[in-house]
């Protein structure tokens, strides 16, 4: 807080609670810059609350004070203002800074940065150092303490004669020397409270010391006594002060305390160093032993892909030199009652070798040649050279799974072995415990090595979508053409859509994908009265599909009478989702906004229900995709509690899928779809996914979600398609939707449009997409 600017007198004293509390702030402030070596004032330096006087550190103070005073004084000046709050201190050494205006002399007994008087000159030079007897750097504005400290500080420091002067002649030689008794006494007396403090300088005037000064350090009191003399001619120059007994005798102790004190310094300079670079080599050994262990690691897969691959050329040239030698021997094989045995044919020699001449042909073809093995990889390398990194992240995600699984085991197995007999050797039942080990994580190594591999195959077998066809309607231009839901039937032959305008649609898709025509018109179209959420189709009776609606319907439609013969109101509001049973097809699911899921129950939650699904190997278990960030897992049995629940998503579920029987996909619109292995943890909690998939943007809206073989179909609100592997975390492919001007015909981006719906065509390939303008197309990979 800054002091104060009223007149002199008026200012806070340090009685005052509010004073009080600011100068345990400023001791607090001073104590801090002491610690990190920063430079204090004299005055906070002396009265930092629980000081020790130190005879050789307060001499050392003094000395260097007394030797700028003196050099003032061989120059002719009077300092007039050699009082602490004057002076700077740096530690360790105590090194003391003088600090005095620019004229070399303040007649009025101010000192730079004092803050003595309200009318001080703004235009005065800035201040200058002093440090010790030489003049130097130039310092820039320091806060010292309150003013009124300042001003009890002017009037301490005030020697006799200036106080009785009323010609106002200012300091003298023998006035400085008054200071420098002063300064002596606070130096080498402290005192508890400052009403204490205040009461022996009042004393000091007089030359009364307390008695403790007396008592402990009488050859400093009686100097003190000497320097404070009441009259100036009998008090020493500044040559004797600086010659006097009290000042070289502690010289020598001085030199040795700075010798300890530099020794210490540079002591524990080195263990900070030493510090440092022990942790230092810490930190890069951890490095290197992570290294050692991921070369390691590589090691050991690179040499079972070596032997994997070794072991399939194998085959193929084992197969081709047994047909050789059969070739060139001549012999056929000759099947009888007795067995099989080979026998020498002349006659039929010439048809054995055309036909054993067309069998290795067909093996050169079928069996691809070292060119053409490595023009393929060369064709890949691009795309995996472009995505290395992130094959790099994943592979070695998916590498640490299988060293979780075995590491404990294998740890706990080698140290079985060394502890036997004492020694390395390990005894019968170690060895066999080893063997079983090394076989069984073999086994898991290979089982990886050969799941990777596919997924890596499956990441570089397709280059790019490419539109395989575009569903043209006349409708198109409608501002209600929001497409929120695709599906194909049961045996992919039809694929239907529904969406803002009320209507499903049901196409061919043969018809569709094979003949060019300007409007496609459906073979089915279906009007209900609200808008839709969510279709799918029966995976046992063909021509049925269920709906759900904005008004919390849902319905079941028999497309080929193009009419509703089931009609279900138990939801209270919009329903975003509805799914049948694969298992069993009489069975049903819906979620909905009203926080409640149904089938054969109701399933109540605490949050709206964005997605549900049938577990695909049964009709008595389903996911819940919730906007409460979760993913829940219903036993139909007993719907009370989630039997799972999957936590890591920071935003809505917006859709719940199955992988498999005991894996789910889930989307969020927190940009991110999540992996999760229902099998990895037997609690009800599971928190980390095995796989989390970013690239896509989604953050408010439905995009929509399909899964086929491993490959994870989404949309995205850049009016883009990503295609996923279950593998890899990033992208496999990806397509943009494009709108074309009207008036020049070129493709532009509309940012307003978003991807709304994906789905794939069974196991294939084949992706049907559509966005929120009602543009629907048929991708295919490539």
């Amino acid at each position: 807080m800054e002091p104060s600017r009223g007149a002199v007198g008026g200012g806070r004293r340090w009685g005052d609670a509010e004073a009080e509390a600011e100068a345990e702030g400023d001791a607090a402030e001073e104590g801090r810059r002491l610690e990190e070596g920063g430079e204090v004032s004299l005055r906070e330096w002396l009265d930092r609350p629980g000081r020790a006087v130190e005879a050789a550190e307060c001499v050392h103070v003094f000395r260097q004070v007394a030797e700028a005073v003196a050099v003032a004084h061989a120059q002719g000046v009077a300092v007039g203002s050699a009082r602490p709050s004057c002076f700077v201190v740096s530690p360790p050494f105590a090194r003391v800074a003088f600090i005095e205006s620019a004229s070399g002399s303040d007649a009025s007994g101010s000192c730079s940065g004092s803050d003595a008087s309200e009318d001080a000159d703004p235009d005065a030079s800035p201040p200058r150092r002093r440090d010790g007897a030489a003049r130097g750097e130039e310092r820039a504005g320091k806060t010292f303490p309150l003013k009124s400290v300042l001003e009890m500080e002017l009037n301490w420091y005030t020697s006799p004669e200036e106080a009785d002067d009323s010609t106002g002649s200012g300091s003298t030689f023998a006035s400085d020397v008054y200071r420098l008794g002063v300064l002596l006494f606070e130096l080498f007396c402290t005192f508890e409270t400052i009403e204490e403090k205040m009461r022996a300088m009042a004393n000091l005037r007089h030359r009364v010391l307390p008695p403790q000064l007396l008592l402990k350090w009488p050859k400093e009191a009686s100097f003190c006594q000497l320097l404070m003399h009441p009259v100036p001619e009998t008090r020493p120059k500044m040559s004797e002060v600086l010659q006097s007994d009290f000042l070289n005798q502690s010289r020598n102790n001085l030199e040795e305390r700075e010798a300890a004190l530099r020794l210490r310094e540079e002591i524990e300079e080195q263990e900070l160093l030493l510090d440092f670079l022990q942790q230092l080599q810490k930190r890069k050994q951890d490095i290197a032993d992570n290294l050692q262990d991921t070369v390691a690691f590589l090691s050991s897969d690179i040499n079972e892909v070596l032997h994997q691959q070794s072991a399939l050329g194998g085959q193929c040239v084992n197969f081709s030199s047994d047909l050789d030698k059969e070739v060139c021997s001549g012999t056929v094989e000759d099947q009888s009652d007795c067995g099989s045995r080979k026998r020498f044919r002349p006659e039929l020699q010439g048809v054995d070798m055309e036909e054993q001449n067309h069998t290795v042909e067909e093996c050169s073809r079928t069996v691809p040649s070292s060119e053409l093995i490595q023009e393929s990889v060369l064709s890949k390398s691009s795309r995996l050279m472009q995505n290395f990194q992130k094959l790099e992240t994943a592979y070695f995600l998916t590498r640490s799974k299988l060293v979780k699984q075995v590491g404990n085991q294998v740890s706990s197995c080698h140290q079985v072995s060394k502890r036997a007999t004492g020694s390395a050797v390990g005894t019968e039942g170690s060895s066999i415990d080893n063997f079983l080990l090394e076989k069984q994580y073999g086994r898991r190594q290979r089982g990886w090595v050969n799941s990777f591999l596919e997924g890596l195959c499956k990441y570089l077998s397709f280059s790019k979508l490419k539109v395989r066809a575009e569903l043209k309607q006349c409708d198109l231009l409608n501002s209600s053409n929001l497409v929120c839901s695709v599906g194909f039937d049961r045996d992919n032959e039809f694929f239907a859509t529904a969406g803002v305008n009320k209507k499903i649609k049901v196409f061919e898709y043969d018809m569709i994908v094979n003949e060019h025509r300007d409007i496609h018109y459906p073979v089915v179209e279906m009007s209900n009265r609200s808008k839709l959420s969510c279709i799918c189709w029966n995976s046992y009776m063909k021509s049925h599909i269920a709906s759900s609606d904005f008004e919390g319907t849902v319905q079941v439609w028999d497309v080929t009478r193009s009419q509703v013969f089931v009609d279900m109101r138990e939801h209270e509001k919009r329903v975003w989702s509805v799914d049948f049973s694969i298992v069993d097809p009489t069975k049903l699911v819906s979620g909905s906004d009203d926080g409640s899921a149904g089938s054969i129950g109701t399933i109540r939650t605490r949050a709206n229900v964005c997605s549900v699904q049938f577990q695909p190997d049964t009709a008595r278990s389903i996911a819940i995709g919730s906007a409460d960030h979760k993913i829940y897992c219903y036993d139909l049995r007993n719907i009370r509690a989630p039997y799972c629940t999957l936590v890591g998503h920071t935003k809505t579920v917006s859709y719940v899928k199955y992988l498999d029987a005991s894996t789910i996909v889930s989307a969020s619109t927190d940009n991110s779809l999540k992996l999760w292995d229902l099998s990895m943890s037997p609690g009800r909690i599971i928190d980390s996914p095995i796989q989390t998939f970013t690239g896509h943007t989604n953050t408010k809206n439905f995009v929509g979600l399909s899964i086929s073989d491993g490959y994870i179909a989404t949309g995205s609100e850049i009016n883009e398609v990503f295609v996923y592997h279950k593998e890899f975390p990033m992208p496999v492919l990806a397509y943009k939707f494009t709108v074309a001007d009207p008036i020049s015909g070129q493709d532009i981006d509309d940012p307003t449009q978003f991807i709304s719906c994906v789905c794939w065509r069974g196991q294939s390939s084949t992706l049907l997409s559509a966005n929120s303008s009602g543009n629907i197309k048929i991708l295919e990979m490539d």
